[in-house]
C-alpha cells in the first residue's frame, strides 16, 4: 500500500507504507453520524495509539475495521483489501476487543487449542504464542486461576494465533496493575519490532505516550490528529508555571511577561501563574523578570505530553488534567 491523499493531509512523507488506509470512512445510524469522513493513514510496523472522548466514534471505527458492522460511506484499504469486502484481510487481522472470553475450567493451553481448532488453524501455533506472550509456565493451569494480566495476556495470545500482520487491541492494560502494565508496554513493543502493526485503544493518553509511536486522535466522530507521537510533542508550545520572590511583584511580573507575547493565567489566590510562552525558553523568561529586578522563586516548564496536545487540538479545557498515569475520565 502506498501513501493516500488523506495521509499527505497529515504530513506524513510520500512512500510510506501504511496497514491501513481509508478515505471518508462513515456511520450513520438513522439521523445520527457517528463517524464522519475519518481518513485514516497508519503507517506498518508501528504501534498506533487510538483516543478520544466518549462517544467519539472510537469503537465504531474499530468495528468497521474489523467487518463487524459495514461503513454508511467512504472505502478503505486494510493489508492489501479492501474495507468493503473484510473476508479479503481479515485472515491476517488479530485482535483483543474486550474482555476475553475463554472456558474457566480449562487450562490456557486447553483454551487456545479450543479456538485453534474452531479457526482451523495448526495445533503447533498454540505453543509459540503462549511463549510470545509470556505463559509458558502457567500454560497448563485453569484460566479461573489467572490473575487479570495473565487473562489479558492470554488474550493476546489467542488474537495471535492466525499470525496476524495486523492486532487491533482495545485497553490491554486497563485494570493492571503497574507491573502488568510494563509487561504490557513490552509485549507491544516487541510485536511491533518483528513487523507486526498495532492498533491500541486506551483512555489513559499518557499510557499511549508510552507504547506508541503514532497517534490518532478522535472527536465527535471526526478526525482531528494523526502522526507521530514525537512530531506532535514536539510542536506544542512550553507552558512554565511562573512565581516571584515577593508576592507584591505578581501583577507587575504578568505585565512584563505578556509586554513580550506571553499569555499569562493567573492562579485564583496564588502569586503562581500560568505562563504559555510560544518562542521563549524559561532562561527568557528569567531574564525578563532579572530585567527588572524580580526574583523568581519558581520558574517549572510543563512537560509536552500528549494530554496538552490533545485538549489543544479538540479545544477542551486542560486545567483539570490529572497527572500522568491517572485515568481521565473524558477519554473512552
Amino acid at each position: 500500500m502506498t501513501v493516500t491523499a488523506a495521509m499527505r493531509r497529515t504530513g506524513e512523507p510520500p512512500g510510506t507504507s501504511l496497514a491501513v488506509s481509508t478515505t471518508g470512512l462513515t456511520k450513520r445510524f438513522g439521523a445520527r453520524t457517528v463517524v464522519d469522513g475519518v481518513a485514516l493513514a497508519i503507517p506498518n510496523g508501528s504501534v498506533c495509539g487510538f483516543v478520544g472522548p466518549n462517544g467519539a466514534g472510537k469503537t465504531t471505527t474499530i468495528r468497521m475495521l474489523l467487518g463487524l458492522i459495514r461503513p454508511t460511506a467512504g472505502s478503505g484499504s486494510i493489508l492489501g483489501g479492501s474495507v468493503a469486502d473484510p473476508a479479503t484481510y481479515l485472515h491476517k487481522v488479530g485482535a483483543l476487543i474486550e474482555s476475553p472470553a475463554f472456558y474457566p475450567q480449562l487450562s490456557g493451553r486447553e483454551n487456545l487449542k479450543a479456538l485453534a481448532r474452531l479457526g482451523r488453524i495448526s495445533l503447533s501455533a498454540v505453543d509459540p504464542v503462549l511463549e510470545r506472550a509470556g505463559l509458558s509456565a502457567r500454560a497448563d493451569d485453569r484460566y479461573r486461576t489467572y490473575s487479570l494480566g495473565m487473562k489479558q495476556r492470554l488474550g493476546i495470545a489467542a488474537a495471535l494465533l492466525p499470525g496476524p500482520e495486523l492486532l487491533i487491541l482495545d485497553e490491554p492494560t486497563n485494570g493492571l496493575d503497574p507491573a502488568g502494565i510494563v509487561e504490557m508496554r513490552g509485549l507491544m513493543r516487541s510485536l511491533a519490532g518483528d513487523g507486526i502493526t498495532v492498533l491500541v485503544s486506551s483512555h489513559l493518553i499518557s499510557e499511549i505516550e508510552q507504547i506508541c509511536d503514532h497517534v490518532v486522535m478522535i472527536r465527535a466522530g471526526r478526525l482531528v490528529h494523526q502522526g507521530s507521537v514525537a512530531e506532535l510533542q514536539a510542536a506544542q508550545h512550553p507552558d512554565f508555571l511562573v512565581a516571584p520572590e515577593h508576592d507584591a511583584d505578581a501583577a507587575t511580573l504578568a505585565t512584563l511577561l505578556e509586554a513580550a507575547g506571553c499569555t499569562v493565567t493567573a492562579r485564583p489566590g496564588e502569586a503562581t501563574a500560568l505562563v504559555a510562552a510560544p518562542g521563549l525558553s524559561a532562561a527568557d523568561l528569567n531574564r525578563i523578570a532579572v530585567g527588572k529586578g524580580i526574583t523568581l522563586r519558581q520558574l517549572t516548564e510543563r512537560t509536552r505530553s500528549l494530554e496538552r496536545a490533545f485538549f489543544a487540538l479538540t479545544s477542551t479545557d486542560d486545567s483539570g488534567l490529572r497527572p500522568a498515569g491517572q485515568e481521565m475520565g473524558e477519554i473512552r
